[in-house]
């Protein structure tokens, strides 16, 4: 049997072919090898130099290998926060031609660390608390792609900083499976499993002396279920609202944000009693905002005015008779896009005076108004709209800041 590589990237075969194959994993030279910290897997795992990538090599038989990395390729698609799959290697022999188990390869996560690494210095109860909340991020993002993990823990998770928090990252799916829609049986069963994992895993550590005193492995077991259960039912519940609170909408959007979840989708439904409107949330990578913006609109901006001019955008073609399902028009985003640039993004911005603009462009400009919009609307419990928004924001709020900056100005001068 000849040597196999199956790749993601055609550049990977050739780097990968300069590894030591014909030895087991446990037997490749220092030479090859990468000294990062590992963490407990059922199968033998070593991290290698393949060129300029640093490699995670796991020997496993070829059909759960293969499984396994058909489904990491399927989360990559999904934008689920895993390991990158690079390649699975068959065929392998030793020098005496006796098969070798096949390999699957993944890209390292630069900056990640397994549990227990972080644990080697006791770690507070405060940051427990934080991967926690990762890994049920991480839990309820694989539920709503519908994917069944099988065996969440610890174990099987990579943690990375970010921003004061933490991101985790699926590292094993070898017992996963990729649904249509996961049912509430398969979510518990999942929910369950992690459990009593990271339960068992904290009285490991418990054991060994490396957990807090204060910290009791049952409860922090416990919390995953508690944290994914609300964020489960902020991201999927049904909101409804009185005709004209629209701004309860925003608000809805808001907690979702701060949860760390873009709501890419809105359907509103009108019924005689209120406007019924479900979210679909999306998790989407950094950037993702500014991309799209600019493929609808042609509008170059920051992130963050990116999100909250999108979010504007969906809410006012999820009201326009275009965007009824059925239409043509409504599978033409582009299309709708563009008008919501002519006929409410533009004629806005231009009702601000040139002078009252000072440094502000035009996205931060109708970023203002949209956040004054909201304050207004807060206020008077109610949607006062964005034409009254703008007049209000001109004539009580750019006045101000002018007066605030004059000074400032004066002293320059």
């Amino acid at each position: 049997m000849a040597l196999q590589i199956s790749a993601t990237n055609p550049e990977h075969p050739a780097l990968l072919l300069e590894l030591p194959w014909h030895l087991p994993l446990e037997e490749w030279p220092e030479e090859y090898l990468v000294p990062l910290p590992r963490g407990i897997s059922r199968h033998v795992v070593r991290y290698a130099r393949a060129g300029t990538e640093v490699i995670a090599v796991k020997e496993l038989a070829e059909r759960p290998a293969l499984r396994e990395y058909e489904l990491l390729r399927d989360l990559d698609r999904l934008g689920i926060p895993a390991v990158d799959p690079l390649a699975v290697v068959t065929g392998r022999l030793d020098a005496e031609g006796a098969p070798l188990e096949p390999v699957l390869v993944t890209r390292h996560l630069g900056g990640s660390m397994p549990y227990r690494s972080m644990f080697e210095t006791t770690m507070r109860p405060a940051t427990m608390h934080r991967l926690m909340d990762a890994l049920a991020v991480l839990l309820v993002r694989l539920h709503l792609a519908g994917f069944a993990w099988g065996d969440c823990s610890l174990s099987n998770t990579l943690f990375r900083r970010d921003a004061g928090a933490y991101a985790a990252y699926l590292v094993d799916a070898e017992t996963g499976d990729l649904h249509p829609r996961l049912s509430t049986g398969q979510r518990d069963y999942d929910l369950d499993l992690a459990r009593v994992n990271i339960s068992g895993e904290l009285l490991d550590l418990e054991a060994s002396g490396a957990l807090h005193p204060s910290v009791d492995p049952i409860e922090f077991g416990t919390e995953i279920c508690a944290r994914y259960r609300g964020l489960w039912q902020e991201l999927t519940r049904t909101s409804v609202y009185p005709a004209g609170k629209y701004h309860y909408i925003e608000r809805r959007i808001r907690r979702l944000h701060d949860l760390g979840f873009d709501v890419a989708e809105m359907q509103i439904e009108h019924s005689s009693n209120g406007d019924t409107v479900t979210f679909v949330p999306k998790v989407v990578d950094a950037g993702h905002h500014q991309r799209q913006l600019l493929r609808l609109t042609g509008l170059d901006t920051e992130e963050n005015q990116a999100r909250r001019l999108l979010n504007d955008l969906e809410s006012w073609m999820a009201t326009q008779d275009d965007h009824a399902p059925g239409d043509p028009l409504a599978a033409r985003p582009e299309v709708l896009a563009h008008r919501w640039v002519r006929d409410v993004f533009r004629p806005t911005v231009r009702a601000v005076p040139l002078d009252l603009r000072g440094s502000m462009d035009a996205a931060e400009i109708y970023h203002e108004l949209l956040e004054h919009r909201w304050y207004l609307s807060e206020r008077a419990q109610h949607d006062i709209g964005l034409d009254t928004a703008v007049e209000d924001y001109i004539e009580n709020i750019l006045p101000k800041a002018r007066e605030t900056l004059q000074p400032t100005s004066r002293q320059t001068d």
